[in-house]
């Protein structure tokens, strides 16, 4: 059934309307320096990453909005483009400090190379012995517990970012979000915590993040601090272990292996946190043509939030994440406003808040929605579209009918899409997939080279994929625009 259901779709695209892209090619205006310009403009040092809450994100936004007025995308309803809600927010200000202490040398670790605080650090000044405890796991009931035996009160805890990767019961390990562990530390006495990455994670580099998962309450005075392995393997020093042989150690053995280290360390914090900061969504609409037909909506988004900055010297950029689906959407955007004539269908434009701080902008709009969700035919999720060297759409598993529209149309461009795809939406795709919406995601391959780094920078793009991509995007979106077909052909 499916199967047959793709034919035909196929074949009235080419039968009856070949497909506007074919007739479009020629007046096609993916403007790369427009998509450049943007993405220089939103990763620097002005927006200071862009976080959630901040200034910086807030500026952002007015820029966004502006650049939708340029291009005469009007607000929904004629009312405000921004669509608020509250979110937590922690500001990480100067000074911000660690130094390893070893006998009388003191070692002054760089913010952004050796460590960064996780987004939701508590606050402290100290200085502090460090204790080695494992995953930094407290689940006596089960058997297992990092803490058992060892004194941390007025400490730091050296523990792995991550839970391990076995189990010693049938049931499961309590949360890995830093924030969590933090608490548990917190509850055995310490002041704080020094997270290093697994060996076998994505990445052992000390990343920015703001996602905390589920947390009953706030550690307002525990450090959490995310170290390079290097660092770690200095403090280890005198254990005549490495960092990956203790995490070899654990797991061979499923056993805690907990011990006091000789070196100190200094730390200085300041957070300031706000448990119901503002935020907001930004949001426009061109609207259809066809009487009926403009009574359903295509959503094209990208999340605008990065993962902000810290102290006086430490910034995220998130060139690629996510300036560079924001600019493709603004750029889709003017296209489609130039082409307001031939749009059957309408068309949302959404930059969503908090994605990375659990895809709370998307949750939010899809539980308050400004066009009725059973409208929504489709929705286009743009993400770390700048970087990598091929194209990648997901929701092929959960949307075929628009991910074999999308294939058709990249063979007959630029020919770019890699193998596979998957299902269940991805980022802000997600709470529209749980409403029943296909979606598409649009994402590069092998674009997660800097992620969350301070190296997400401008000159990481690739220009030429970025338009590529772009260009594939806006083609899809004007099909689903101005096709002939019915709905239910879209969402079979």
């Amino acid at each position: 059934m499916l199967q047959n259901s793709i034919f035909v779709l196929l074949f009235i695209l080419f039968s009856t309307s070949f497909c506007v892209y074919s007739q479009n090619q020629s007046d096609l205006v993916i403007d790369t320096s427009y998509l450049l310009e943007i993405v220089n403009e939103l990763s620097s040092p002005k927006y200071a990453g862009r976080l959630p809450g901040s200034d910086g994100y807030n500026q952002a936004a007015a820029y966004c909005e502006l650049e939708l007025k340029k291009i005469d995308i009007q607000a929904i309803g004629g009312q405000s483009y921004y669509q608020y809600f509250s979110t937590e927010y922690n500001k990480i200000n100067k000074p911000l400090k660690l130094y390893l202490i070893k006998n009388s040398d003191t070692v002054k670790l760089i913010a952004g190379n050796d460590f960064v605080c996780r987004g939701f650090t508590g606050s402290g000044t100290y200085t502090s012995e460090v204790v080695f405890c494992g995953y930094g796991i407290s689940m006596p009931e089960i058997g297992y517990d990092d803490y058992n035996g060892i004194d941390v009160e007025d400490k730091v805890v050296l523990i792995f970012k991550e839970n391990p990767h076995w189990r010693i019961s049938e049931s499961d390990w309590t949360p890995s979000y830093p924030r969590y562990k933090a608490q548990v530390a917190a509850n055995h006495g310490a002041k704080g915590v020094l997270l290093v990455s697994t060996f076998n994670s994505r990445s052992t580099k000390p990343i920015g993040s703001i996602a905390t998962g589920e947390i009953s309450e706030h550690t307002l005075q525990t450090t959490n601090i995310h170290i390079d392995t290097s660092v770690a393997n200095k403090l280890l020093i005198d254990s005549g272990k490495e960092i990956n042989i203790l995490q070899n150690l654990i797991d061979s053995t499923q056993k805690p292996f907990s011990f006091p280290l000789t070196a100190n360390v200094f730390t200085e914090v300041h957070a300031d946190y706000q448990p119901d900061a503002q935020t907001m969504n930004i949001i426009g609409m061109i609207e259809g043509n066809d009487p009926q037909l403009k009574k359903e909506y295509l959503v094209i988004g990208a999340h605008l939030d990065h993962v902000g900055s810290q102290g006086d010297k430490l910034y995220f950029p998130g060139a690629n994440d996510n300036a560079s689906g924001v600019a493709a959407v603004l750029n889709i955007a003017a296209l489609l406003s130039k082409k307001r004539e031939l749009l059957k269908r309408s068309v949302v434009f959404i930059l969503f808040g908090n994605e990375e701080q659990g895809l709370k902008g998307s949750d939010f709009y899809t539980q308050n929605p400004l066009i009725p969700l059973e409208n929504t035919v489709a929705m286009f999720n743009l993400d770390c579209i700048g970087h990598g060297d091929s194209i990648k759409i997901g929701n092929g598993e959960s949307a075929p009918i628009l991910w074999e529209l999308s294939k058709t149309i990249d063979l007959q461009n630029d020919n770019m899409i890699s193998p596979g795809t998957w299902s269940g939406g991805g980022a802000d795709a997600t709470a529209f997939h749980k409403n029943d919406i296909p979606c598409l995601y649009f994402v590069t391959t092998n674009s997660y080279t800097y992620l969350h780094l301070p190296d997400d920078t401008f000159e990481t793009l690739n220009h030429s994929l970025f338009y590529k991509i772009t260009k594939l995007a806006y083609l899809t979106a004007l099909e689903v625009l101005t096709g002939n077909y019915e709905k239910e052909n879209i969402i079979k």
